[in-house]
This record gives structure tokens, sequence and C-alpha cells, in this order.
């Protein structure tokens, strides 16, 4: 149970961060919504272990272990250098906000990665449909770490209930935490970039 609960946790980073962001930033997080959030990522993770398990049966054993490996390092590292390009955006951003025009569509961004866009009629409520969006986005790392883990034995419904259960424990911890972590001034999201790839030594 060790192996879900370590992905459980690692997945759920991100919901935390978000959360955090929302709080910083008064937008409340409903129940429902936070249903929604939680039930579509402990379902993907959950689909995508049960999927590689299937694939880990088929496959070489040490193809398969090897190629999990370096899928979850790679994005380990992809979250780390991610991480860091949000650091140096927030620093350009403090400056003023970049203008950028893709074909005849103007966007207007910031350089650095907004959890709170999701929050697009800006009513300071995550709707559900709103959570839709951001559980979708939140769950590639859910649905990578599901199906480079089957060298590992884990279970998909325990795997999907213990994301789902840790998935409100971070929902909850950011909605309380959140303007304190902000106020660090720093990204923490390559926490999970290091867990990906410390969790890619366990399989």
């Amino acid at each position: 149970m060790t192996e879900e609960i370590f992905l459980a946790v690692t997945v759920s980073i991100d919901i935390y961060l978000a959360a955090a962001a929302f709080c910083n930033d008064g937008i409340r997080i409903p129940f429902v919504s936070a249903a929604v959030i939680n039930l579509i990522c402990s379902a993907i993770l959950g689909i995508s272990t049960k999927f590689s398990l299937i694939i880990s049966n088929i496959a070489p054993p040490e193809l398969f272990h090897d190629l999990s490996m370096a899928v979850l390092i790679t994005i380990g590292i992809l979250t780390i250098l991610k991480s860091i390009a949000r650091i140096t955006a927030r620093h350009i951003a403090e400056r003023g906000e970049l203008s950028l025009k893709l074909g005849k569509t103007p966007l207007a961004v910031k350089l650095y990665l907004d959890d709170t866009a999701a929050d697009k009629d800006h009513s300071l409520i995550l709707s559900a449909g709103e959570a839709v969006s951001l559980a979708l986005a939140s769950s590639f790392d859910c649905a990578a770490m599901g199906l480079s883990s089957g060298s590992a034995d884990i279970s998909p419904i325990l795997a999907a209930v213990c994301t789902f259960v840790c998935g409100f424990a971070a929902l909850f911890l950011g909605s309380v935490t959140g303007r304190k972590i902000s106020s660090l001034n720093h990204d923490f999201s390559w926490t999970g970039g290091v867990m990906l790839i410390i969790f890619s030594f366990m399989l």
C-alpha cells in the first residue's frame, strides 16, 4: 500500500498548489467542484494503472520497466524545468504584461503559468464545468504515472481511492494555507518533479 499512497501524494501536489493559488486570489472551490476534480483525477489514474498492468503482462518485463523509468524521469525533469521557467517568468511579469498575438486572436498572457485562469468567468467561484477543465489539465501526471506503474504491482482500485482521498486533503490544505504559501513568492511545483523521479526508482 506504500506505493499507492506515494503515488496519490505525488499526483496531489499540483492540486494542492492550484488550491493555494485559488485561495490567494479569493476564488472559492465548492464541494461539488472539488468532487469533480478528484473523481476525474482518480478515475484517470485508476484506468491508466489498470491499462499499464495489462501491458506489463504482454511486453517484456525488463523493457517495460526501463520504459516506465524513462517516462517518469523525463516527466519529472520537465516538471522541474517548468517550475524554473515559472519562476523566471514571474520575475519578468513583474515588469508588466506581455501581449501575444496568435493568428488574428490576441492573447494577453503573463509569462508565468496561472492556475487561477480556470475561473474563466472571473466569478471567484470555480464552477463544476471549470473544475473539469482544471482536472483534465492536471491529470497528465496521473495518466503518465498510471501508465508507468505496471511493473510495481500497484492496485488500480486502491491507487484511485488513495488519490481521491489525498486530492480532497490537498484541496482543503491548499484552501487553508494558500495565502501563506503564496506570500513566500516561490514556486513549489518542482517538488512534484522530484517525487516523480523518486517514484521511478521505486518501480
